[in-house]
């Protein structure tokens, strides 16, 4: 028998750690990668989709970043309007970024 860090004696030393509050968001990542792929597709499928790998490298970190940000809003914000609103913000800020990166809506 063994004595844990209380003084208890028990047979089982090993404790399990109490559960993580973050909840991992398998299919917002998961549509991510499809959304990533559209691109590869439409470049196989027709000579009129034409990206580069730095346009890929481009979205790649704008994708990971949005999912991340909604990541974080789901687990930073504790009410439903807040998350709405940090979501909302999020995707606003990356539509804006790759119309930015597109078509160049700023000079």
């Amino acid at each position: 028998m063994t004595t844990n860090s209380r003084g208890d004696s028990s047979g089982d030393s090993t404790r399990s750690a109490a559960p993580s509050s973050f909840r991992f968001h398998p299919n917002l990542w998961l549509g991510a990668a499809m959304l990533f792929a559209f691109p590869a597709l439409g470049m196989a499928m027709s000579d009129e989709v034409n990206w580069g790998p730095e346009d890929f490298a481009a979205m790649a970190l704008l994708l990971g970043l949005l999912c991340g940000a909604i990541e974080a809003a789901l687990h930073f914000l504790d009410s439903p309007r807040w998350r709405i609103a940090g979501i909302g913000l999020a995707v606003l800020l990356f539509l804006t970024v790759w119309a930015h990166f597109a078509v160049g809506i700023f000079s």
